[in-house]
């Protein structure tokens, strides 16, 4: 009896997991494509194929589910640049700075937004962030370790004597996150494609790196 009921609760949990990332994976589509204050709650279940009530069996607001997925895409974004980083140095990448160091910070970069619908999320988030400092706390922490993320690349450049930057690592990895961001923008405003978006990234990237390489 007591078995049955544990696996009856297991069920149930993971029923509730399930409803819960539909919610949160449909409200990330819709928060991206009308933005928070447009996107209804029957938006969302509409996208998920729940009813409201499902809905409001897991949150208890709108803003609440955008809370939580905004903390969510943060962890993720740090997360997806963790992973990558990790695979270049599996593949020996880092073997041969200084010569494919923007090309490794590119491709770090580009697993943090991968499509348009990614930005415009970021971007939603980043807005709503300047009025809730809850959320502003959260982006700013992911902010910061993506920066460190790519100021060790940075760091890893300069110890090979072969490249010296005219800034700590710290500040190249700052700039280059600034203008790879907004290009990234600029590159969902004028609906690009992802192949697109990539050089056009990487012909900003390649011009910051010229001013901040000492010659």
């Amino acid at each position: 009896m007591t078995d049955t009921r544990v696996a009856g609760g297991a069920t149930t949990t993971r029923r509730r997991e399930t409803t819960r990332r539909r919610l949160l994976d449909a409200a990330a589509q819709v928060f991206a494509e009308v933005g928070l204050d447009a996107a209804s709650v029957e938006a969302i279940c509409d996208r998920a194929g729940f009813t409201r009530g499902a809905f409001y069996s897991n949150f208890e607001t709108k803003d609440q589910l955008f809370l939580e997925l905004a903390g969510e895409v943060a962890l993720d974004r740090v997360e997806a640049v963790r992973r990558r980083i990790a695979e270049l140095d599996r593949e020996g990448a880092f073997a041969d700075l200084p010569a494919n160091a923007f090309a490794i910070v590119q491709d770090v970069l580009d697993v943090s937004a991968d499509d348009r619908l990614s930005i415009l999320l970021m971007s939603e988030i980043r807005i709503h962030a300047l009025r809730n400092r809850e959320l502003a706390a959260a982006y700013l922490a992911q902010d910061e370790e993506m920066r460190r993320a790519i100021a060790r690349i940075i760091d890893d450049i300069g110890r090979t004597k072969t490249v010296r930057f005219r800034l700590p690592s710290d500040q190249v990895a700052r700039l280059m996150l600034t203008v790879w961001e907004g290009a990234s923008v600029r590159a969902a405003m004028a609906g690009l494609d992802y192949a697109e978006m990539c050089r056009r990234t990487n012909e900003e990237l390649a011009r910051v790196a010229q001013l901040l390489i000492e010659v």
